[in-house]
């Protein structure tokens, strides 16, 4: 790790800080995720050096976790446990919404990309339609000899796109401050703070020593979760200690984006972004009928459904006040049933031809 490197890694930091301070001022929502966001994004896409420090972005899940897991009371537990097969019918949701993204990208682009092998654009167009992990989709979809650079574009284009969408939207319709089960712990206590870090670390190696995704987002939310339904308020998690957290993974998202991504096929960007826009249109769809047969908020079913990534959204729940253990809980679930199906899916349906 060069000095070099350390001084665009806080050169970049204080880009998202200054933009963070300016969305503050405006008012708009999220302002510690979506300033920095935006600011690095468009800094990365004009050529500015802009780094990410990964610690630090671990760091961030890691507060997070622990932060979204002082939420699940045994009261929430209750609640959450009672729409197991609303989860299970998002999850259904998602796989298939996320095979229909990918056959209408095949569909667009297949023909308009003859240097790319048929076998490679069809992985290529699946793992990219599928909502998961940037990260774990573009894994999946090297071993089935897709082009990762363009999986990992469309994903990250996505979670932009969501991130920011959704936020405004919610601001714009009135949509806050509807949380129906506020955290048991609100007072920061060192001392408990101390020992939940601990603990919530602890947890975050166990994740990553069994090499399971997203460790330091994982392992603390599940020690938080234990903690909090067997009872033992330690501490909440410090208001400031939750912004820099939302900055810094907001940091880790705006440097995916270079110069050379506008630039590397950009009628695939387009369609993603317009595939992106009908997505979030059928997400809400689907949200509102869950919404009507469990008789939660729409807004906090909108958030569970919608193809966005586990930390934003949770993070646009807890900052917004809707819903957070059902949201963490939907998209959680989520998460772990597309990476367990979504590779096995693709084997079953193109394995044969």
């Amino acid at each position: 790790m060069s000095f070099r490197f350390l001084v665009r890694v806080l050169a970049t930091l204080l880009l998202a800080l200054a933009a963070a301070e300016l969305c503050l001022a405006l008012r708009t929502p999220l302002p510690w995720m979506i300033g920095p966001l935006l600011a690095v994004s468009l800094a990365s896409i004009a050529g500015a050096p802009t780094a990410s420090f990964t610690p630090l972005r671990n760091a961030g899940q890691w507060t997070i976790g622990t932060a979204l897991g002082l939420y699940f009371t045994p009261q929430v537990v209750a609640l959450v446990a009672g729409v197991w097969w609303a989860i299970a019918l998002a999850i259904a949701w998602a796989l298939l919404l996320g095979w229909g993204f990918g056959r209408w990208l095949h569909g667009l682009h297949a023909r308009r990309m003859p240097h790319v092998p048929a076998r490679s654009m069809r992985a290529t167009t699946y793992f990219a339609g599928a909502i998961g992990g940037a990260s774990e989709m573009t894994l999946l979809s090297e071993s089935a000899g897709a082009r990762t650079d363009l999986v990992a574009a469309a994903h990250s284009l996505r979670l932009v796109v969501v991130t920011i969408a959704i936020p405004f939207a919610m601001q714009w319709s009135g949509l806050h401050g509807l949380e129906i089960n506020p955290p048991m712990v609100r007072e920061v206590n060192a001392a408990g703070l101390l020992l939940l870090a601990l603990a919530t670390g602890v947890g975050g190696l166990a994740m990553r020593a069994l090499g399971r995704t997203n460790p330091w987002f994982m392992g603390p939310l599940v020690v938080a979760m234990g903690f909090t339904i067997a009872g033992q308020s330690l501490s909440a998690v410090p208001t400031w200690m939750s912004n820099a957290a939302q900055l810094v993974i907001a940091v880790s998202l705006g440097v995916r984006f270079s110069r050379e991504f506008l630039h590397t096929a950009p009628r695939w960007l387009g369609s993603v972004a317009l595939g992106t826009a009908a997505m979030l249109v059928l997400c809400a769809g689907a949200a509102w009928l869950l919404a009507w047969a469990t008789d939660l908020h729409p807004a906090t079913m909108i958030l569970a459904t919608s193809p966005g990534g586990i930390a934003e959204m949770s993070i646009t729940a807890k900052v917004l006040q809707l819903g957070v253990p059902v949201v963490t809980a939907f998209q959680v679930c989520r998460l772990v049933a597309v990476l367990l199906l979504v590779g096995p899916m693709y084997r079953w349906i193109y394995g044969r031809k």
